[in-house]
């Protein structure tokens, strides 16, 4: 079964790099695909990339990460300093970040209109009792 977890951009604003690293890595080493409302820092992708590396195993196979940002085509003076203002004033809501298990994440692709997410079947062995 494929899970899609969304995180809204509150639930991360208020936490500090180590948490939100920690938050994300624990969502997708349970399997799931993590959609995040905004982005992260350049420095948190680094330390989630590192941490990733680290735990790599047979059952853990790494992450795939994706940032999708629409870009500003607007170019009116006025709409851009009123899009960096919200950025001041609301944090970086921007994008949405896509995360998920290199093991069930076969391929993101991106291009300005659409996002394709292409996964593999997760098999799964059942316990005997």
């Amino acid at each position: 079964m494929l899970t899609l977890q969304f995180i809204p951009y509150h639930e991360m604003e208020n936490l500090d790099s180590e948490k939100r690293v920690s938050k994300l890595l624990k969502a997708v080493k349970s399997n799931k695909i993590v959609l995040m409302e905004g982005r992260l820092k350049s420095s948190e992708e680094a330390e989630l990339i590192r941490r990733t590396m680290e735990q790599i195993s047979p059952e853990f196979k790494g992450i795939e990460l994706s940032v999708v940002n629409t870009p500003h085509t607007d170019s009116k003076f006025f709409r851009k300093i009123k899009g960096a203002l919200v950025n001041i004033l609301l944090g970086d809501r921007h994008g949405l970040t896509i995360i998920g298990p290199a093991k069930i994440i076969k391929e993101i692709k991106q291009d300005p209109d659409k996002i394709q997410l292409l996964t593999e079947e997760v098999k799964t062995s059942k316990k005997k009792k």
